[in-house]
């Protein structure tokens, strides 16, 4: 079994490994953007000055939910001051380690998660829902 053993933490380890320092986004935005795609949601990629963006939507009409988040992180600093690589994703006495691990990709990847969860147990066991 691995360390990352839930859709969650599996997808947050991955984005933590992206070394997003702003406004860099490697990578980070485009595992989120395809796991979204798979279930129905069109992407639209925005960019603001240097720093790239992306709105998640689907269906065609309310209601809306808006979730704000960001996958840059402010610089390391010196790398040998952290206990753990911060590029290197490690669970520690039951806690996710990482550089974003808090903020704020762990809640990226929970929402991500959340969405193909909700649309999963919706398709299957409801059929089609038009939001």
């Amino acid at each position: 079994m691995t360390e990352f053993n839930t859709p969650t933490l599996q997808l947050a380890a991955d984005l933590i490994r992206c070394k997003s320092v702003t406004p860099e986004d490697d990578g980070c935005q485009d595992l989120m953007i395809q796991r979204l795609q798979k279930i129905s949601f069109n992407i639209e990629k925005l960019r603001f000055g240097d720093v790239d963006n992306f709105w998640a939507i689907r269906g065609t009409e309310g209601p809306i939910l808006a979730f704000a988040g960001h996958t840059d992180v402010v610089p390391t600093g010196p790398e040998t001051n952290w206990n753990n690589p911060p590029f290197a994703p490690k669970i520690i006495d039951g806690m996710l380690h990482g550089r974003g691990a808090a903020d704020m990709k762990g809640s990226l990847a929970a929402m991500v998660v959340a969405c193909e969860n909700f649309i999963e147990k919706i398709l299957i066991t409801m059929g089609e829902l038009h939001f």
